[in-house]
């Protein structure tokens, strides 16, 4: 196993439990440079980023490294590409069975596009909680501009939707390789933002936007409260929509459920499609793995198979990182694991103690959700963007906890129980009849969950 394996492994499994925005922030430009027997050196652009490693990442990043390498007791970091082990002339291949078959690469991504090209829609595995999702954006990738325009995707962390942007833009371009398509994370399109009006140069910017063909957005929820940054994505809106360019965005929820959202964007994302993408049902995440398995050229017992599937059920990024793990053991000792191993390498990845989820958390989750303060939820406030808030607090109070009505009325500034029991049957029936709301509710429990497993 090279040094460059080693750490493709680990970043897979740091990208499974980390935020995109987080992920990138931290690990991008990152790589191992020297090796000894028992430590490693692992290269970071600067000195923030590498204090941060050290401080919060240390314990997780050498946990990942010795489930492939045990004999490693000890990760540093370096700015640049220093070798620290000036006297180190061994390489990984001593201390690490060079057994691991050539996996493909990742894919390279296009500077002109962000576009990575491993995202295509022959390997996005199809079913019930996504088929919507991924019939518009095929539609959209055979016809940018003419048929659902603008399209927004909603749905939970690591479900597939940046696969599906990414495929589209893929799609246009191999078509069509004249188009100009921009792939881009709301926060890194933020960062232009704040940069062009530090420099003077937003016309330039908007300018620029305008040539577009395809813009893609990742992650628009972002630009929540940020007003600069929502008056210029509104003009180049604007512009686009007005040339019949197509403009694809994706959320981690609807658009009517982004806090401090202007209610022109608002209008605007909601005037052409909007579909969702949800949690995978068992049959589509065991097609997930074989499919993987197939690309990575390896086979696995069935019943390890519908052990992982069956494990893991609200992330389909959490799901890769699990077979990857299984597939790099099996390959680094040359052996086919069986169920027995399987469950014992990721017990440690699947079985987190039972946690009960606390009143305190789910109010924080609920408010957080819906960017309002966690005082005017739980106090008596009038203010009318509260109201729903309370509300689903409430219903999700009686669901996850078993707390009385009584006590959930004590929680939420002293109401009275019937108010409690309106607010819990008002959202119970719209969480059947809506399906707005059910997807509301499904993206506030994964919050919760989340914040559970930390």
């Amino acid at each position: 196993m090279t040094k460059e394996e080693l750490w493709k492994a680990v970043l897979g499994e740091m990208e499974t439990s980390l935020s995109k925005a987080n992920f990138t922030t931290w690990f991008k430009n990152t790589s191992i440079v020297a090796s000894e027997t028992d430590s490693i050196v692992v290269s970071v652009p600067n000195g923030f980023i590498k204090e941060w490693l050290e401080n919060k990442f240390n314990k997780q990043i050498l946990t990942s490294i010795q489930h492939l390498v045990p004999e490693i007791r000890e990760v540093r970091y370096t700015i640049g590409n220093n070798n620290p082990f000036l006297n180190a002339k061994k390489d990984f291949s001593q201390f690490v069975p060079d057994k691991l078959a050539d996996q493909k690469q990742s894919g390279e991504v296009n500077p002109q596009t962000n576009l990575n090209k491993k995202y295509s829609f022959d390997s996005f595995v199809v079913g019930s909680h996504n088929e919507l999702a991924h019939a518009a954006t095929l539609a959209v990738s055979k016809g940018p501009g003419k048929v659902y325009n603008p399209l927004f995707l909603y749905g939970g962390v690591g479900l597939g939707k940046t696969h599906l942007l990414q495929s589209t833009g893929n799609k246009v371009l191999e078509d069509d390789p004249t188009k100009k398509i921009l792939y881009i994370p709301s926060e890194r399109l933020t960062q232009e933002i704040v940069e062009s009006v530090r420099n003077k140069s937003v016309e330039d910017l908007k300018h620029r936007y305008a040539k577009i063909d395809v813009l893609i957005i990742d992650d628009i929820q972002f630009i929540a409260g940020k007003e600069k940054t929502q008056e210029i994505i509104f003009s180049t809106f604007n512009e686009l929509y007005g040339k019949n360019k197509q403009i694809i965005l994706s959320s981690d929820r609807p658009p009517k459920a982004i806090p401090a959202l202007e209610e022109r964007l608002r209008s605007r994302f909601e005037g052409g499609m909007i579909a969702d993408v949800s949690l995978p049902d068992y049959e589509t995440r065991l097609a997930i793995l074989k499919m993987k398995s197939k690309q990575k050229n390896f086979e696995l017992d069935e019943n390890v198979y519908s052990y992982i599937a069956t494990n893991i059920q609200k992330n389909i990024r959490e799901l890769e990182g699990a077979l990857n793990r299984v597939i790099a053991v099996s390959q680094i000792y040359n052996k086919s694991l069986d169920l027995k191993e399987v469950k014992k390498l990721l017990v440690t990845y699947l079985s987190t103690p039972y946690k009960k989820t606390t009143p305190q958390l789910i109010l924080k989750s609920v408010s957080d959700f819906y960017g309002i303060s966690l005082q005017d939820l739980v106090k008596r406030s009038r203010k009318k963007e509260v109201v729903r808030p309370r509300q689903i607090a409430m219903y999700l109070l009686r669901e996850e906890t078993k707390s009385s009505f009584p006590e959930i009325g004590q929680k939420l500034g002293g109401r009275d129980h019937s108010t409690v029991i309106h607010a819990y049957e008002k959202v119970k029936t719209e969480e059947e009849s809506d399906e707005a709301t059910k997807q509301e509710l499904v993206l506030i429990k994964e919050r919760i969950y989340q914040s559970m497993d930390k």
